[in-house]
Parts: structure tokens; sequence; C-alpha cells
């Protein structure tokens, strides 16, 4: 069976890229990565993606000024191009117009710091703390015009623990991203997961979950 190819795209020292490089180097995992799009030329996360063998493309939005569509349309061309099936945002810092996220409608996935719908957008460790909540964690979810919206596919909930900080805190919860990114993309790979409206419905057998309770019992 043909692997499903990857589009992942980048602003950074890409650790949720390597996630993905990582597992997509077994055998067994069902995608590949096509192409690493940074719009930065100077992003650690391009030297990952070469080490690894992975073609890579620079579409600076400094290239151009005022002009946002012509800017993504240059990354979609350059995607397009390369085969790619499903776009992965792996800490792209750039807003998405509605037109791109259109062009992707449902191929197009990002990872979040929260457990959305709570604490969308930045700053979420802090305000995670700031409230008080017991558990916090991060969301991988189909991707829609507003901000941290869509589908979601998965969740890890990591427990917010005496003593943390925000560095603390973001430290535990980028260790879940590294498990989660991989495991969403698996299911959607796998056609496990399936939009059906606003909701992923997840086929085949999922098995029961303990409730956790923070402070413990």
């Amino acid at each position: 069976m043909s692997k499903l190819k990857l589009g992942v795209l980048i602003s950074g020292r890409g650790s949720n890229l390597q996630a993905l490089i990582d597992a997509c180097a077994a055998p067994d995992f069902p995608a590949e990565i096509a192409l690493v799009l940074s719009n930065k030329a100077d992003a650690f996360g391009l030297e990952r993606a070469a080490k690894a063998g992975i073609a890579t493309a620079v579409v600076s939005h400094r290239d151009y000024p005022g002009d946002k569509p012509a800017f993504e349309a240059a990354m979609n061309a350059t995607l397009r191009d390369s085969g790619v099936e499903l776009v992965c945002l792996a800490g792209f810092m750039r807003l998405l117009s509605p037109w791109f996220v259109g062009q992707w409608h449902n191929a197009l996935i990002n990872i979040h710091p929260s457990l959305l719908p709570s604490f969308k957008g930045l700053d979420t460790h802090q305000r995670a703390l700031d409230t008080g909540v017991r558990f916090h964690g991060c969301t991988v979810h189909y991707v829609r015009p507003e901000m941290d919206e869509g589908p979601i596919i998965a969740q890890a909930a990591v427990p917010v623990l005496p003593g943390d900080d925000a560095h603390r805190l973001a430290d535990r919860v980028l260790d879940s991203e590294h498990r989660l990114y991989p495991h969403a993309v698996r299911l959607i790979a796998e056609g496990r997961a399936r939009v059906d409206g606003d909701l992923v419905r997840i086929e085949g057998p999922v098995p029961e979950l303990a409730a956790v309770v923070n402070p413990p019992l």
C-alpha cells in the first residue's frame, strides 16, 4: 500500500518535525514526508530534514511584501508540485488565510499546546497555570479559517503539578506533542480518522480509558 505523502510547514527549530521524521523512519508507518517547507531560510528544521534526506523548500513571506495571496499561492504550488496529500503545521508562525485553508480542506492539520477548545492562541501554559486547571495538554486538529478551530483528531492530557512554572509545564506538554502528532497522522493515514461535520470519528477498536484524577486520590 502506498504511503500518505506529508508536507510539513515550519518556521523554527522543528521539534515536532523531528518527531514526524522519526515516526516515518519506521517501515510500518503509513506515511512519509514528501517535503518540508519553511517561510524562513534559517529555520533549524530545514537542517533536520536535510539530514534525514528529505526534500526542502523555502518560500519566504519577505519575498512577497504586502501580498499574502501571492505568498500563499507560491506555498500551495510548491506543496502540490511535491505530491503532498496532507499538510502538517509544525511551528509554522504565519496565519493562513481562508483561501489557503480552503485549498487543503480536511487535508491540513495542526498541533496546538492546549486541550482545545481551552486556551486558544498564545501563552497557553501560563494561562493554564493562571486559571488553576489540573490538566493541560495538547491537541491535533484539522485546520479551519478561525484560529485554533477545527475538528479534533487526538489529544494528550498532561497533569499540572505543584511547583510548575510555564517552562516546566511546556516541556512536559512538548514531550506529549512528540508522541501525539505521529499518532494522529497514523490515524489519518490508516483511514481511521474520519471527518463527520464538526467532529472526527475514530473507526476501529478503541480501548476504554480509565479516569485520571489530579490531585491523586
